[in-house]
């Protein structure tokens, strides 16, 4: 084993979490940030029209994209395989 298999061989052993569980959560938290910095984006864009349009559209797929994710964490949570 090398010294760098050897220091990281142990990385991911305990888990508070399925690693499906903690991928929606991570992706949930991408998508959050994302939102929140397209009202920058739309604000830097106030003189043009169409990238503004842009950075709206791309604000709420976003935000569909959320409530899709938020949706099934809760499914998960109801089910009890979260």
């Amino acid at each position: 084993m090398t010294i760098s298999e050897e220091t990281t061989k142990h990385i991911g052993e305990t888990k508070c979490a399925a690693n499906h569980d903690h991928d929606m959560i991570h992706e949930l938290s991408k998508r959050l940030d994302a939102v929140w910095r397209y009202d920058q984006y739309i604000a830097n864009a106030s003189d043009d029209k169409e990238l503004r349009k842009l950075w709206c559209d791309f604000k709420e797929q976003e935000k569909d994209n959320v409530s899709r994710l938020k949706k099934q964490i809760q499914k998960h949570i109801e089910e009890d395989c979260f």
